[in-house]
Order: structure tokens, then C-alpha cells, then sequence
């Protein structure tokens, strides 16, 4: 399970300022039923959810998604692209009604929203200037010294890279996936910490970076971190997050399913890790 245990993170501090703004009453499933369109939001994240040059909504949580909607009968929907950050504010402004980007389960965001089950389930990476010149293959890495890692605006790598002690000084935040090449090849940063198959698609992109060879994962309270992404709605909207869970339950027993995510790069550990836990298991963990 990922350790998460004691740790007083920026990341907190960040959500609760961004989720300063008044929630309102989210869409029930019957009105969204009624009106046959849903909002989903992705954060343009390879291969979780984002939209491809011809503007189809693509990546695991997306894919997904449009089987579930079909499923309930909901025939449109209308994808809203955002930044990482924005992903939970949204939810909570009713500028969407769902998010499909394979978000992470954690405890301090169950408090804001509400997770569906586990989609998918994932590692972590490095993304590196090519030749990787400083030798860096570890998160731990970052701890002492004046290397610096980048990471991205609200994503779960600062509690762990807090969790390992790594210093604020040697972390600089970026607004999205889409800056960490350049941040990384012209040295803003020696390296990108990200889940394993965001640093290996942003890798292919260019001959300027590479994924760190040898990567270990990190051990947070003697414990390998693996995380766990799911279908993320605002509170209130319990019973279109109960009725994705009721298709998504069966979906996963289908070769359909499990075909999807390895065909976004997802490996085999990935898919059967997907069950591993679940939502409650996440949400209550230390």
C-alpha cells in the first residue's frame, strides 16, 4: 500500500487553498441521464487521459469511460481539457462532472472528492537529461546535495519526495507534463519526477531526455510506493460514482478492459495491481 504515514505535505497545504472556493450542488445521475451528456475532464496527461491532435479523447481513463457512459445510456460527451491542478477546484465549481485521468487515490484528496474504484494502478519514474549525466536513478537522490527535481503542480511526487526528505530548494514546480522536457534538457531542472508511464512517453518525444535506467522506487515507511488511479466526481454525486462503480466492477472482468490499458503501455503488474486495493483501503490509509 503507499505509505503515506505522518508526512505534513505542501501538497495538502496547496489543495486546501485551491478548494477555497464554494462547492456547489453537482448534476445527479438522472439529470445527467435526462439530458444525455456528461462533462469529463482529462489533464492532457499520455496515457491517462488527454486529447489527441484531432481532438478525440484518448488514454486509459477516457477509453474507459466511454464504455461506462454507453453503459448507462448517456450518449455525449463533452471533454474538458485542464490543468492537473484544476482537476478537484473543477469538480467542486460544477465546471465538470467527472474527471478521467486516472487521478490518485489519496487520503487528502477523499476529503475533497469522491473516488470511484480503482482503474488502473502504477509506479513511478525519472525523466533525465540523455546520457543521464548525473547519475541520477532514485527519488532519494534529491535528498542532499543541489541536484534538482521538477515536479508537477499538485501531483502526489512532492509528498513522497517530502517523505524522503527531500528539501523544498531542490524542487521546482511546473504547471504541467507538457513543460518537462524543456525544463529537463536546458537544465531549469536535472530531472522530472513522474509515474513510470509519463516519463517513458515524454521520453519518446524527444532525444533530448531519456527515462533513468535503473530506476529504484521509493520506500516510504518501509514500504514501495505504487499508486492507484480511479474516476474522481464531487461530493453530492454519489450515485452517478455508485453507478460508474456498478459497470466499471464488470468491465474489469473482460478482456476488453484489461486489452485498453495494455495498449496504453500499462503492464501486466499494472493491470492485476488494479485489485489490489480498494477505494475505502485508499482513502483511510495512514
Amino acid at each position: 500500500m503507499i505509505a503515506r504515514k505522518n508526512v505534513a505535505t505542501v501538497l495538502a497545504a496547496v489543495t486546501a487553498a485551491a478548494l477555497a472556493s464554494t462547492a456547489v450542488e453537482a448534476a445527479t445521475l438522472q439529470e445527467i441521464q435526462d439530458s444525455g451528456t456528461i462533462r469529463i475532464a482529462v489533464a492532457n496527461e499520455i496515457p491517462y487521459g488527454y486529447i489527441d491532435p484531432n481532438g478525440e479523447a484518448m488514454g486509459a481513463g477516457p477509453d474507459v469511460a466511454k464504455h461506462i457512459m454507453e453503459e448507462l445510456g448517456i450518449e455525449n460527451i463533452e471533454w474538458v481539457s485542464t490543468e492537473f491542478s484544476s482537476l478537484i477546484p473543477g469538480l467542486r465549481a460544477d465546471r465538470f462532472d467527472m474527471v478521467a485521468a486516472e487521478m490518485a487515490i489519496l487520503p487528502q484528496r477523499c476529503e475533497q472528492v469522491i473516488y470511484s474504484e480503482p482503474n488502473t494502478s502504477y509506479g513511478e519514474g525519472l525523466l533525465v537529461p540523455s546520457g543521464n549525466p548525473n547519475d541520477i536513478n532514485a527519488y532519494s537522490d534529491f535528498a542532499e546535495g543541489d541536484l534538482t527535481v521538477a515536479i508537477m503542480a499538485g501531483a502526489d511526487q512532492l509528498e513522497m519526495l517530502q517523505a524522503l526528505g527531500v528539501p523544498e530548494g531542490n524542487m521546482v514546480t511546473i504547471s504541467s507534463n507538457a513543460d518537462a522536457i524543456s525544463t529537463v534538457s536546458t537544465g531549469r531542472a536535472d530531472a522530472y519526477a513522474a509515474t513510470g508511464l509519463t516519463a517513458t512517453e515524454l521520453a519518446n518525444r524527444s532525444d533530448d531526455v531519456e527515462v533513468a535506467s535503473g530506476f529504484e522506487d521509493p520506500v516510504v515507511d518501509g514500504e514501495e510506493v505504487r499508486s492507484w488511479g480511479g474516476f474522481t466526481f464531487a461530493q453530492g454525486s454519489e450515485d452517478l460514482r455508485d453507478a460508474v462503480n456498478e459497470v466499471l466492477t464488470e468491465y474489469k472482468q473482460t478482456d476488453e478492459w484489461r486489452e485498453t490499458l495494455t495498449g496504453y503501455g500499462f503492464t501486466e503488474a499494472d493491470v492485476e495491481g488494479s485489485t489490489a486495493r480498494t477505494t475505502e483501503e485508499l482513502c483511510s490509509a495512514d
